[in-house]
């Protein structure tokens, strides 16, 4: 079967998307397969509780497609599905979203979209599969417990060969300057504490540096509950660009690696923070950028704001929370989608889903 070929409910019934998911090589082959929503014949209900078994119990990435509406879908298998796309009505994507079920993502042409996934997996097959495995389990789990998963599998995935691939081509840069000022800036009025990100010149890249000033910061009111309230928010062009990728691939070894972002991370004080915690976002809003206000009890974007995941092209998944705190606001069909997609997403798109809670004027 093409890898291009997509398949009806009543194929994936009967096991066309079970094929042995690795080669002789071991290279995953056909990672992503596309479900067909329309195509005949109708499923029988017999057919329809198989198709859902299969999809909760399968090793690749199930993406289903139909010009039909949500509603017209049958539930049980929109959520089994690891996400499914469905044509935008006239009133445009973000009312669709918004109107529609969070396993489903409205766009122009679902089968074009569906085939522009596919190639995505295809290219990143390792990561792609992980980032399947870690959505399907992470929601189960206890934050904390989450974060060490998506770290866990994050750095398996630095000793692969996507991210190898993408660091060799790359090529050696030096090391990030460091700050001239500090970091971050933490001001205090009466019980609410501001902290702001403040290397605009790096376009408050998330680097070891900013990030262990960003956690001393948090910490100030993780252990004082004085702090009624804490504001994040970054100064320059953007809230933040992500992690700084000077430092990728700069780790003493991945086991360290590991210990760092779950010991030493940003996500889990934020989390705790719980709902003290506002961030205002602004800017092209990358990685990091978005993961860890996914954890704040209320995101702020200004009218300019986009938000996108690119790890996927460098052979990772989200490393700091975000495989954690934004399927918890906007569900894992919408964070799988952001992340194969890989493309930026507008402020209103990211507040149909819930990945934000209010556009500033």
């Amino acid at each position: 079967m093409s890898a291009t070929t997509a398949i009806s409910i009543a194929d994936l019934a009967a096991g066309a998307a079970d094929a042995d998911l690795l080669d002789a090589s071991a290279r995953p082959s056909r990672p992503l397969q596309v479900v067909d929503l329309d195509l005949s014949p109708a499923p029988t209900a017999a057919d329809m509780e198989r198709a859902v078994r299969r999809a909760r119990d399968g090793s690749r990435l199930l993406v289903g497609r139909t010009n039909r509406p949500a509603s017209d879908c049958p539930g049980e298998l929109l959520t089994a599905l690891d996400l499914t796309l469905v044509r935008a009505t006239r009133d445009g994507l973000c009312a669709t979203d918004a109107d529609g079920l969070p396993a489903t993502v409205a766009v122009t042409d679902p089968a074009a979209e569906a085939e522009f996934l596919r190639a995505r997996a295809e290219e990143q097959p390792q990561a792609a599969l992980v980032l399947h495995q870690i959505l399907g389990m992470s929601g189960e789990l206890p934050v904390a417990q989450a974060l060490d998963l998506e770290s866990l599998a994050y750095s398996t995935l630095l000793g692969g060969a996507g991210f190898a691939q993408w660091l060799a081509a790359r090529g050696p840069r030096p090391a990030p300057p460091s700050a001239t000022g500090d970091p971050v800036v933490v001001r205090r009025e009466h019980d609410v504490l501001r902290i702001t990100l403040n290397r605009p010149e790096r376009r408050n890249a998330h680097s070891a540096e900013l990030r262990d000033a960003l956690v001393a910061a948090a910490d100030v009111a993780v252990w004082d509950q004085t702090v009624r309230q804490v504001v994040l928010d970054g100064n320059g062009p953007c809230f933040s660009s992500g992690g700084d990728l000077d430092e990728f691939g700069t780790a003493a070894d991945l086991a360290t690696a590991h210990l760092i972002r779950t010991r030493a991370g940003a996500a889990l004080r934020l989390h705790a923070l719980g709902s003290r915690l506002t961030v205002e976002i602004h800017g092209t809003c990358v990685g990091a950028g978005v993961e860890l206000p996914a954890f704040a009890a209320r995101v702020l974007a200004a009218p300019d704001t986009t938000v996108r995941l690119p790890e996927l092209a460098m052979g990772l998944i989200p490393g700091a929370g975000g495989t954690v705190g934004i399927p918890r606001r906007i569900g894992r069909w919408r964070t799988l989608y952001l992340v194969l997609d890989g493309r930026a997403v507008s402020a209103e798109r990211a507040l149909a889903w819930g990945l934000v809670d209010r556009i500033k004027e």
